[in-house]
């Protein structure tokens, strides 16, 4: 197999070193220009900026509004994803017309006893899982007409990947529970555990010891790795990714397993997957044509302890797992958290690199790059719980929030890698180009800006405008005017107020049920999180790589379980 090359962003070739420094100075000098363009023009142009904010405003309705759209869209998607019966679905598709047959004559049968029910409830429930029915009929004779083949699920192996640096076992110990729990068979999966040699080597031992003993012949294989850091590798999750996919390509060698046959997923070692996420997944494999040009990934919610959790990480997670609830719906979905590769395609584009934090979104980019655009991410419409940030104390939580969410905006270190890997193909489109640098700097210019523009920036023209400008008419009218497009866009806030609590996991009963007056509440916090443990993130992550300042490893958020 051809070598893949895939632009290194500690280069130094000067050329190339050139072209990665450029590009990483621009998010951070977009950002900055931004928040202080806008002190400057408060002073010397009030009236225009006073314009720039209001037009500012009513752009922010029209993004609230979008997103609040496609974020109703992805909640009924969700719901709909968790009430299939996947497994069903997965051992069925491989006789496609038989199925078809199926389906008609269950369907005709649902009817008539609808004809016989009286009952306003039952009656619902029934002309919905009928038109679940019917529709899904039409995808089985749809896949019948393309004529591709569809793989036998019995040939599939699942490998899952939870990497490990100084968690305990207890915090382990519920990801591959699930993983047991899901009505897939577990003979079919295969755990590799990737620990670090230089977590201390009793601790890890002991770990090892009782995760192999707890769930000893339950799966197909139960594997451990010991990462010893490279020279030329960072202290990341990357770097020990990579480290256990290498050691599996042995396993699967030696066992004569097919690569294309292999699902690999990369979970946080904390990642609870749903019951039916294998059984998902696989049916997403092996009815795909282009099953090797496809990333999958479920829905991330931080539900393992977000009663435990304070409200400012709770109003944090949440608007988090509604972010990737719409991106779900957006053609250029990127990998996040917890998601699932063919492992043929990493062995193609040789796995992670080894000196870069944000491991997640750049395997995607590498796969992108290989197959030259033609590689996409397909949402399983089921979730994967994971835990919130929770330390000993109440501040070391909030602290340990804004270094997630600075590791998390660090993300844009690869926007210089990834222009450098695509802007010389010709085989994908100067447009996409084009397209693809501008939602990854928008992206992350409206992260760190945003929330300042709305919350403070908005108003300086007011204080530094001078008596000129305050006596205008258009600075008496400024304050009622984004007061009112501000009141629009509560809207979009309202409509996540109530998304969340029909996403809450259950109560735990050690909390009574006044706790879900915290719940509600936690939602005026949102004006003073936004800045502080949103955009302040961003800018300090931006700022870092504007100025050199790279993090030397990945910081590994602490994880705490509340007995």
């Amino acid at each position: 197999m051809e070598q893949f090359l895939f632009p290194d962003p500690k280069t130094t070739q000067p050329r190339a070193r050139f072209a990665q420094r450029t590009m990483e100075i621009i998010p951070g000098i977009l950002t900055w220009t931004t928040l202080i363009g806008m002190v400057v023009l408060s002073f010397a142009l009030p009236i225009w900026m006073a314009v720039f904010i209001i037009l500012f405003d009513i752009y922010w309705i029209f993004r609230t509004i979008f997103i609040t759209y496609y974020s109703v869209v992805a909640y009924r998607r969700f719901q709909s994803g968790k009430k299939l019966d996947w497994w069903e679905r997965c051992q069925n598709i491989i006789h496609p017309l038989a199925y078809k047959e199926d389906l008609a004559k269950r369907i005709i049968i649902l009817k008539d006893i609808l004809s016989e029910m009286t009952a306003f409830g039952d009656r619902r429930k029934l002309k919905q899982e009928i038109v679940r029915l019917v529709e899904y009929k039409k995808d089985v004779q749809r896949l019948i007409l393309a004529g591709h083949e569809i793989w036998d699920w019995r040939k599939i192996v699942h490998v899952v990947l939870l990497p490990t640096a100084n968690e305990p076992a207890e915090v382990i110990e519920p990801a591959i529970q699930a993983v047991m729990d899901c009505n897939f068979p577990n003979q079919q999966i295969i755990i590799l555990l990737a620990t670090e040699e230089r977590e201390p080597e009793k601790q890890r031992t002991e770990k090892i010891d009782y995760l192999q003993a707890k769930f000893k012949g339950v799966f197909k294989d139960f594997l451990v790795t010991v990462h010893e850091v490279s020279d030329n590798e960072m202290k990341c999750k990357a770097s020990n990714a990579t480290y256990a996919a290498k050691k599996l390509m042995t396993y699967l060698n030696e066992n004569e397993i097919d690569y294309t046959r292999v699902i690999f997923s990369n979970f946080d070692c904390d990642s609870v997957c749903h019951r039916q996420y294998f059984a998902a997944l696989t049916y997403a494999y092996i009815t795909d044509p282009k099953r090797l040009q496809r990333s999958y990934q479920p829905l991330p919610m931080y539900h393992n302890n977000l009663w435990d959790t304070n409200a400012f990480v709770r109003v944090i997670v949440t608007g988090s797992s509604f972010w990737h609830m719409f991106q779900s719906t957006r053609q250029q979905m990127v990998t996040f958290s917890s998601h699932s590769e063919p492992f043929d395609t990493l062995v193609r584009v040789n796995f992670w690199p080894l000196n870069m934090i944000s491991e997640d979104s750049i395997i995607y980019w590498k796969c992108f790059t290989y197959y030259h655009g033609d590689y996409k991410v397909k949402p399983i419409y089921l979730p994967v719980s994971l835990d919130a940030v929770l330390a000993e104390t109440y501040w070391k939580t909030i602290k340990n929030q804004y270094k997630q969410k600075r590791r998390w905006a660090y993300g844009i270190e690869n926007f210089p890698v990834i222009m450098r890997a695509i802007w010389p193909d010709k085989k994908i489109k100067t447009r996409k180009k084009l397209s693809i640098a501008f939602e990854m700097l928008e992206g992350h210019h409206s992260w760190a800006t945003s929330a300042f523009i709305l919350a403070v920036l908005g108003w300086l023209p007011l204080i530094f405008g001078g008596s000129a400008f305050n006596e205008s008419v258009l600075a008496h009218n400024l304050p009622f005017v984004t007061r009112y497009l501000m009141t629009l866009a509560m809207g979009g806030l309202v409509i996540s107020m109530f998304l969340n609590f029909f996403l809450l996991p259950p109560r735990p009963a050690k909390y009574s049920k006044k706790r879900y007056i915290y719940m509600f509440l936690q939602w005026f916090l949102a004006p003073i999180i936004a800045p502080t443990l949103g955009a302040l993130p961003a800018i300090d992550s931006q700022t870092r790589i504007l100025f050199g300042k790279y993090f030397g490893e990945f910081w590994v958020t602490e994880k705490v379980r509340k007995k």
